[in-house]
């Protein structure tokens, strides 16, 4: 039990951001992140480890969220930045969908790692957060801008190591 509750302590507040990002709500926040905690707790024997921890937990908030949507009617957001719709209108492929693969997620975590700050939050709390830019915004106490061309650039910077394609 040691494991689960170290597990729990380190990922309790991105699990719950990420949560309140998607419901816009603490009360669905909080209900929600202990849902996810007790499946995460049932399923721990079950996790392979064939990809982080933090987006395993993340995709069961995820399913989490769909599920509580349907129950209760609401309509699940489709909240796109710019970059990221005009992306997938070129048929590129979103960084949650390569994620999935866990070899492209361990390069990328490896790369993430040799960024310099803010760069690396930055991207972190966007992609893994899923923090919008007003969110990151105010982390940083600076503008939503701010926020966008960092994200933007700590995305290139990304691409460039590994191997110039966004694809």
């Amino acid at each position: 039990m040691n494991d689960f509750d170290a597990i729990y302590r380190a990922y309790f507040h991105d699990v719950y951001y990420y949560l309140k990002s998607l419901s816009r709500s603490d009360e669905v926040a909080e209900e929600l992140t202990q849902q996810v905690f007790f499946k995460a707790l049932e399923a721990l024997d079950r996790f392979r480890g064939d990809c982080d921890i933090r987006i395993w937990l993340c995709r069961i908030a995820k399913n989490e969220y769909i599920s509580y949507c349907r129950r209760s009617g609401k309509e699940q957001p489709s909240e796109l930045s710019e970059c990221e719709a005009s992306d997938r209108s070129a048929g590129h492929v979103r960084w949650e969908e390569r994620l999935e693969d866990s070899e492209t997620a361990l390069d990328l975590h490896k790369i993430l790692h040799t960024l310099d700050e803010p760069y690396k939050e930055v991207f972190s709390l966007r992609t893994f957060g899923e923090l919008s830019f007003r969110q990151i915004a105010e982390v940083f106490g600076r503008s939503q801008s701010w926020a966008r061309v960092t994200y933007h650039r700590s995305r290139l910077k990304i691409i460039e190591k590994m191997g110039g394609t966004s694809k």
